[in-house]
């Protein structure tokens, strides 16, 4: 059904507050999985909510969060099992308040879960001029290159230039998102195929199946080094080297001022020449302009505030307002 973006807001935010989240929390949660819905990722959109309801049970949320360790470039926080949406908009806030004062600033943050989408922290830290890396690791629901067991998590990787248009590039390791599979099981619908394994090792389109064997790499060999790196860069955050599932997952935010080194506007201008490079380029037969990473999200999302509305699956809202 089409929801006004407003109505879907509160539908999410008062979804939230009924699990034990205050207002201002259910807030930052909702922006970002709005956001999520906006640029089309819908499986990491309010669909979200149900995964967080299954998770807390009928806990109350963990909302403390504890800085272990600083110095004047760096600082750890403790998450202390707390909603990665949260922890990682205050470990991006942290990064930003520090990058902007010293000119680098690295944030390790653990004991955490469902980061979301990292280009939504990149955006926030490229708005404040800073050029960004940031990987969270997860719990083992991917296969290596050449196995099919689990081993490592889909492991998001993001890198972020500010520029007139922020030049943001964010992947998950694997082609399967385990939100997707999430949301494909809850709406009785099958995964594309190639994409995940049974416990057997067999390819399998069944997401119940997918979520009990492991999902499949992306870039083969390479993609699965990157899948690696991204794991161990949790472990430097404080995460375990193989996290429980839906916990202890590890984020690193590395932040730099874009005029450490040379000039901000020059810097700039040499960053948009470059996208206009690659947005000129000669198109192959039957193929549409190429595009910089972040143009598809950034348009989607305009059109959608544009529209004004959102269409959520009926039994999505009818399992939201259950909630």
């Amino acid at each position: 059904m089409k929801l006004s973006i407003q109505e879907a807001s509160k539908l999410g935010s008062d979804a939230l507050q009924h699990l034990g989240y205050s207002v201002e929390q259910a807030q930052v949660i909702i922006d970002h999985l709005l956001d999520s819905e906006l640029r089309g990722n819908r499986f990491a959109g309010l669909a979200r909510i149900l995964s967080i309801a299954d998770r807390l049970g009928s806990k109350a949320p963990a909302t403390e969060t504890v800085i272990t360790r600083e110095g004047p470039t760096s600082a750890h926080i403790d998450g202390k099992d707390t909603l990665g949406y949260l922890v990682g908009l205050e470990a991006m806030e942290l990064a930003i308040k520090k990058a902007k004062a010293t000119g680098i600033a690295v944030i390790g943050a653990n004991n955490t879960w469902y980061t979301g989408m990292l280009c939504y922290y990149a955006e926030i830290a490229t708005a404040q001029d800073l050029v960004v890396l940031i990987a969270s690791n997860a719990s083992p629901w991917v296969a290596p290159h050449g196995g099919f067991e689990p081993r490592f998590g889909t492991n998001p990787i993001c890198v972020a230039f500010p520029s007139k248009t922020p030049i943001i590039w964010d992947i998950g390791t694997s082609p399967l998102i385990h939100a997707q599979a999430v949301m494909a099981e809850r709406l009785g619908q099958e995964i594309p195929p190639g994409l995940a394994y049974n416990s057997k090792g067999e390819l399998t389109t069944n997401p119940r199946e997918a979520l009990e064997g492991a999902f499949t790499v992306w870039g083969g060999h390479k993609g699965s080094g990157l899948a690696i790196v991204v794991q161990l860069l949790g472990v430097l955050a404080g995460s375990p080297a193989t996290p429980p599932n839906l916990a202890e997952f590890g984020m690193l935010i590395v932040a730099i001022k874009a005029d450490l080194f040379r000039p901000l506007e020059e810097f700039k201008r040499e960053v948009d020449e470059y996208a206009a490079t690659i947005r000129s380029s000669t198109p192959l037969p039957g193929q549409p302009p190429l595009r910089m990473p972040f143009d598809r999200s950034a348009e989607a999302r305009t059109k959608a505030v544009e529209r004004g509305e959102l269409e959520i699956e009926d039994t999505l809202v009818e399992a939201l307002r259950k909630v």
